[in-house]
């Protein structure tokens, strides 16, 4: 099932469409974690889960949704490394009214293990410097509706004896995240202990248009707008420092 996936011409509309789904469902409620894990260094949590890409399909069809594991800072040997992908969120087009998960026509999530709407992917255990990539296989049904479905991302794995584990945006309240992105001031910051996570990792989705050409409307609809759910942490790595786990 793992194999590298080119990030051909899809990527740019399937982009677009996350951008407008993310930004409109950054206040809808979610499940926080209720346990705390030891933070990561700063940035380093973008190294560990990348090239993210949903596949664009039409109803009825099926795709693969890629990813890239790796530890390409030498952190530590990383073992029981586990992949949480959870498909949590619709956003219909036209419309772009956004609703928890349709009840029938969802796109199932398929490994060779099982399938459903959420997935843990088991990978192997990477030494410091190495990588892995891979994929789960993506189904659609006839009755799918046409929109775009978010996939919130978990990763937890074992290093030097400590659990770690890295969760997106989608897994946690508004509440949560505005206390803990932003300061009493206004200004950015990434407080990890509050959200009880080692990091954050991007999201991405799975489009769904009735035909090739219908992505053309999000990418109007998409103009001007930025990656939302998977740039926003990235903007606060970058936007404020580090200091007792908050960022």
């Amino acid at each position: 099932m793992r194999r590298l996936r080119s990030a051909g011409g899809r990527l740019l509309p399937i982009a677009v469409a996350t951008a407008i789904f993310l930004t409109a469902i950054l206040g809808a409620p979610a499940t926080a974690r209720a346990s705390t894990y030891p933070p990561l260094p700063l940035g380093f949590d973008a190294t560990l889960l990348s090239n993210l890409t949903g596949p664009d399909l039409t109803p009825g069809s099926s795709g693969t949704l890629s990813f890239h594991v790796g530890d390409p800072a030498r952190f530590a040997p990383m073992t029981v490394v586990t992949l949480t992908l959870d498909v949590y969120a619709f956003n219909a087009f036209p419309g772009n009214a956004t609703s928890s998960v349709a009840s029938a026509g969802t796109p199932v999530l398929v490994t060779p293990s099982g399938s459903g709407t959420v997935v843990n992917v088991s990978l192997p255990s990477l030494d410091p410097g190495a990588n892995d990539a891979g994929s789960v296989g993506v189904a659609t049904a006839t009755n799918t509706p046409t929109g775009t479905f978010a996939v919130r991302t978990a990763l937890a794995f074992v290093a030097n004896g400590t659990d770690y584990r890295l969760a997106s945006r989608g897994w946690f309240s508004e509440s949560l995240w505005e206390s803990a992105t932003i300061l009493p001031n206004g200004s950015a910051t990434l407080n990890l202990s509050m959200l009880g996570v080692s990091g954050v990792t991007a999201e991405t989705s799975i489009l769904v248009s009735s035909s090739s050409w219908a992505w053309a409307l999000a990418l109007i609809l998409g103009a001007g707008l930025v990656l939302v759910g998977a740039g926003a942490f990235v903007y606060f790595r970058r936007a404020s420092k580090s200091s007792s786990g908050a960022r």
